[in-house]
């Protein structure tokens, strides 16, 4: 509907009898021609105030209004189904001889903003390590994984894959086979290796696990899987008092993260975690930089929480 008044105007109730058809034509569901048709409708009455409206707009009446969504605050996903709607509209409209063009073809590529990874502070970390009941077998072990997981960044398939043979305690080394079989080698510090010899000895005295390749191995000697790691980690988050559970991922984040907040080279960042390209570690300066802000918001007199 037109938002200065109730009554549709004679081009929107020509857009909406054309879309039933097209909605025929595709075979859309009648929630599908829902969305299109409040889709349609917004933008309908948008550029009826600029003068024009679905039949004849231009590239840069499309502009303004997609630019005005954006300075409302929409979210990328939904300005990507309104960008699509209209598209899709211009290309009906075309293919029907009743345009000429599809003024959404020449419009910039709307760059998608990659979202920041769920975080976990320092603190939070501490938290999660000493959940685990490291005076049994499981939580020893549990304890040695989380240890070494946020000691080194692993991706999880990496962690539950280790073998025996990929480390080496003295050195305080990982022989990490990571994504497309590639190997980097991944120093982890003295806690972590403190905790791993801890359960190294440990294992040595239980007959399940002593034959077992793996260094931290589940039920049967076998490696643990994924889904059963992710599960006992989000147990200790809910013993931690967290109040986000988090992924192993997380882990893998807040390494990075905390390794730059204390003035690692983002290259050497680049390395520990295995990316091919160094644009995907460069998301971890930016949450450094608003962990910065929030920072300075917080203690700075002028500041919000000043």
């Amino acid at each position: 509907m037109n938002e200065i008044n109730d009554i549709p105007s004679q081009a929107m109730l020509r857009a909406e009898g054309l879309l039933h058809r097209l909605a025929m034509l595709r075979g859309w569901s009648p929630r599908t021609l829902s969305s299109y048709m409040a889709d349609l409708q917004q933008a309908g009455a948008f550029l009826e105030r600029q003068g024009s409206d679905l039949f004849l707009a231009s590239e840069e009446h499309i502009l303004a209004y997609l630019s005005s969504l954006k300075r409302k605050g929409l979210a990328d996903a939904s300005l990507r189904r309104k960008r699509s709607a209209l598209s899709t509209w211009f290309s009906f409209l075309l293919a029907e001889d009743m345009r000429e063009d599809n003024p959404c073809k020449r419009l910039p590529p709307q760059r998608r903003r990659r979202p920041l990874p769920k975080m976990l502070s320092e603190v939070e970390v501490e938290a999660l390590l000493f959940a685990a009941d490291t005076t049994t077998l499981h939580g020893l072990r549990d304890r040695a994984m989380l240890e070494i997981l946020y000691a080194s960044g692993l991706r999880v398939s990496e962690l539950v894959g280790l073998r025996i043979s990929q480390v080496d305690t003295k050195a305080m080394l990982l022989r990490v086979i990571g994504k497309g079989d590639k190997e980097r080698l991944v120093p982890f510090g003295e806690e972590a290796g403190d905790w791993v010899n801890r359960w190294l000895a440990m294992r040595r005295v239980q007959k399940p696990v002593i034959s077992s390749q793996f260094l931290f191995p589940g039920r049967g000697g076998k490696a643990m899987t994924r889904q059963n790691f992710w599960q006992r980690l989000r147990i200790y988050a809910r013993q931690a008092g967290l109040r986000q559970l988090p992924s192993p991922h997380t882990l893998r984040h807040a390494f990075a993260t905390h390794l730059l907040n204390h003035g690692a080279d983002l290259r050497a960042v680049q390395m520990l975690l295995g990316h091919a390209n160094i644009s995907t570690t460069e998301i971890y300066t930016h949450i450094s930089r608003v962990r910065l802000h929030e920072a300075v918001n917080r203690a700075h007199p002028l500041g919000k929480g000043g």
